[in-house]
């Protein structure tokens, strides 16, 4: 099965490079280090431990980043991080330098795998909540490098297409020294797609064990300010936006707006898209419909902006920071969501769409406290939005309510760290 597996990557191998040079058009970045994604780079020399960690992009490298910061903390062990896309490259070396080894993950095919397994010669393999491969595993259980699967989480979605691979799903995940799952219905479905139960450990979710320094707080606090300029202002987050939700976003903003504005209080958007090569036509999009858009890339903010636009990375904390009504994208769209913990960590009353298919746990205590509103349609998010903007109290108490449920479920951090040193042992 693996060898036809590989077999089948090769004769994919030219479209995968194609997408490769499609993708590089509208983000460059994907032109570059391609020796990389084959196991061609200057090898690891280090004495110490080698800890492999593979986060796919920003989002996991952000979540992973307390764990990180604990294993590093650890002088025996030396950190290889790995990403699949540009973002997630940019991300790590902005935020940990030359303080950790990285380069791009290779590709899952033996070759490549072997030139990069002897390059940084690992001690463990963790990766990061869903990105499973059959080879990469493989290779791993033949150089007996424990593997382990590390804040894992599978939708009723993804479990039904591993399931149409059950052949080959049922050894890699065996090939798993330990499987640490969020939540028992996750890990359910892990326990259907054939992981052994020996192998698993339901550890919650290590997003929850964020904290928020003081020096973050500060500069939050600062760059409100800013916003407000001692002006009655609310400032109103969209967050990780996907394709055909900034303009229902921007449909609610001008119509809640006007209702603002009648009251005597003044609404901010902040629109942050998800993926950097949207930022210009995001921004287009809202200088096209007449607002009074600042670009933060820029530096300037003007006391009569509309809209800020988040095109920078590595800030999306700081913003949450700065506001004080969070709408949380990738749900608009049938995409699955996106982190809600950040801004509840933040004491945010929480707004989004329906399509919550990657993150229903979360949502759903969030749901349960009375925390977060579903929209099921752009009516719906004005409705929202609007009872939100127009009710004090009610934010209070929604933003007091998504903090209670970031602090009572923190301690997945601490379970997840003792079983990786158990292996490292």
């Amino acid at each position: 099965m693996r060898f036809l597996y590989t077999i089948v990557f090769y004769c994919l191998l030219p479209f995968i490079l194609l997408r490769l040079v499609w993708r590089s058009f509208a983000a460059p970045a994907y032109a570059r280090r391609w020796a990389e994604r084959f196991g061609f780079f200057p090898a690891l020399i280090t004495s110490k431990k080698v800890v492999w960690l593979h986060t796919v992009s920003v989002g996991e490298f952000l979540a992973a980043l307390p764990m990180i910061r604990r294993l590093m903390a650890d002088e025996t062990l030396r950190l290889v991080i790995t990403t699949t896309t540009p973002t997630g490259s940019e991300r790590v070396k902005a935020t940990l330098g030359d303080t950790v080894f990285h380069v791009y993950a290779p590709y899952d095919v033996p070759d490549a795998l072997a030139r990069f397994f002897k390059r940084i010669n690992p001690a463990v393999y963790l990766v990061m909540e869903t990105e499973l491969w059959p080879n990469t595993l493989a290779a791993c259980a033949r150089r007996n490098i424990p593997a382990i699967l590390v804040n894992g989480r599978l939708s009723e979605k993804s479990a039904r297409g591993y399931a149409r691979f059950s052949a080959l799903t049922r050894p890699m995940l065996n090939n798993l020294q330990l499987a640490l799952i969020q939540n028992h219905v996750d890990a359910a479905r892990f326990l259907q797609l054939g992981l052994s139960e020996s192998r698993l450990r339901v550890t919650g979710n290590i997003k929850f064990d964020l904290s928020l320094t003081d020096d973050l707080r500060v500069r939050a606090a600062e760059l409100k300010k800013q916003f407000i300029n001692h002006g009655d202002k609310i400032i109103w987050i969209a967050a990780s936006t996907h394709q055909g939700e900034d303009e229902i976003i921007l449909d609610a903003f001008a119509e809640v707006r006007k209702k603002a504005h009648e009251n005597a209080t003044s609404l901010m958007l902040i629109l942050v898209p998800r993926h950097p090569e949207r930022f210009e036509k995001v921004g287009q999009l809202c200088d096209v419909r007449g607002f009074k858009t600042m670009r933060r890339s820029h530096g300037e903010l003007a006391a009569d902006m509309d809209i800020l636009l988040g095109d920078t990375m590595g800030e999306l904390m700081l913003l949450f920071g700065a506001s004080d009504i969070a709408f949380v994208g990738g749900s608009l769209v049938p995409n699955g969501g996106h982190n809600f913990i950040e801004p509840a960590a933040w004491g945010l009353p929480l707004l989004s769409g329906e399509h919550l298919f990657n993150f229903a746990e979360v949502s759903g205590l969030l749901k349960a406290a009375n925390a977060l509103d579903i929209a099921h349609n752009a009516d719906e998010l004005k409705n929202n939005l609007d009872n939100l903007l127009s009710d004090p109290e009610l934010r209070k108490q929604k933003g007091e309510n998504a903090l209670r449920v970031a602090i009572e479920n923190r301690g997945a951090l601490d379970k997840t760290l003792e079983l990786i040193k158990s292996v490292l042992q």
